[in-house]
């Protein structure tokens, strides 16, 4: 079994590569990098500064007025003076030495600046992923002793409805409903998102990145507050995003729960100890769900890296500057040094996840033998 999971961790690494490969393909072939934006701004800062465009200036070729030796300077900046596969292996070589580059934008390393926003995504996953197994697993049981009756159509219609609705337009429907005013005003929005609820792709067009991180999701009034207060009130900023981030596997978690348990009370060994007049309530407590939270628990691996990579779109909703929120900010503004630097972080979480989830496979299920 060793030497499976040496394997596995040495699978992570053309895994890894095959997917940079292709994301640095992609950097190299969309239009509006970053040395057209730079290009853009030192055209509009001479337009703005001589009152009208340069002679000769073609609107549809943003190079026309711009010198060559300048262009190659541009493009020594960026590293786009090389072949992509020259680019790459320099690149990788870089990460290899967990150096992500730096930020075009930014002009920090993008290392640092993944660091620091880490822990507030994993704040949210961790959060929603340990609030999902205390009430998916109960409901999940529950659903499986009353199986057939009212309450289990009624709760798998909920739980299928909100799985249908993805996490980021279930927050965007919240803050609707629930923070903007139109309707009610119970829960904090972040400022973004309160000006405008019917033009959300404007509003992704018109968006720059904030200059500045703050995890400070709280009141302004943090540091006066008491211990008890406080944790109510991160509690409270907290409630929506949380909500959506457990909305994903909320309903797969459930049935999961249900299926499982129900496929455990129809085994030999339970109606063995039913025969032999154990309580029913110490037979499915004591030994069915003991064996029903198998598969549950080496889920566990596969839902901690979906957690702890961040959520790009929920965390945009809700204005949290996170992993997931930086990314998609990176893409906006083409920082591509920080794109594959967060999408090298998510593939590692998402790999080890996976390894950690056979781990407790085989050790949760002692039938369980990789070779």
């Amino acid at each position: 079994m060793t030497t499976y999971f040496i394997r596995r961790f040495l699978l992570m690494i053309p895994t890894l590569i095959g997917v940079t490969i292709v994301a640095f393909l992609i950097t190299r072939i969309v239009p509006g990098g970053p040395i057209e934006r730079e290009i853009m701004r030192i055209r509009q800062a001479a337009v703005s500064g001589e009152g009208g465009p340069a002679a000769g200036t073609n609107i549809d070729d943003p190079t026309s007025d711009i010198p060559p030796e300048a262009i190659a300077e541009l493009e020594k900046e960026y590293g786009f003076d090389k072949p992509w596969y020259i680019a790459y292996f320099r690149w990788l070589k870089k990460v290899a030495l967990f150096d992500l580059g730096e930020s075009y934008y930014y002009k920090e390393p993008v290392g640092d600046m993944i660091i620091e926003r880490f822990p507030v995504s994993l704040v949210f996953g961790l959060t929603g992923f340990v609030l999902s197994y205390l009430v998916c697993i109960p409901l999940g049981i529950l659903k499986a002793l009353r199986h057939g009756t009212l309450f289990d159509f009624v709760s798998s219609a909920i739980v299928f409805i909100g799985y249908s609705i993805p996490g980021w337009a279930m927050g965007a429907l919240l803050l609707l409903l629930l923070s903007s005013g139109r309707f009610f005003e119970i829960f904090p929005a972040g400022e973004i998102k309160t000006k405008s609820y019917d033009k959300l792709p404007t509003m992704i067009q018109k968006f720059e990145p904030r200059d500045e991180v703050s995890d400070d999701f709280g009141t302004f009034e943090w540091e006066k507050m008491s211990p008890f207060s406080k944790v109510v009130d991160r509690a409270y900023h907290m409630a929506l995003p949380v909500f959506c981030y457990m909305l994903g596997g909320f309903a797969t978690l459930t049935v999961l729960t249900k299926n499982s348990l129900m496929e455990n009370m129809g085994q030999d060994y339970v109606r063995t100890a039913f025969a032999k007049g154990l309580a029913p309530r110490r037979v499915i407590f004591l030994h069915t769900l003991r064996n029903s939270l198998i598969p549950i628990a080496t889920g566990l691996g596969h839902a901690l890296g979906l957690m702890m990579a961040g959520s790009y779109l929920i965390e945009w909703i809700f204005n949290i500057d996170g992993i997931g929120y930086f990314g998609f900010t990176a893409i906006l503004q083409r920082d591509y040094m920080v794109v594959l630097g967060v999408l090298v972080v998510n593939t590692v979480l998402m790999l080890l996840g996976n390894i950690f989830s056979d781990m407790l496979y085989a050790l949760i299920d002692p039938r369980i033998r990789f070779e």
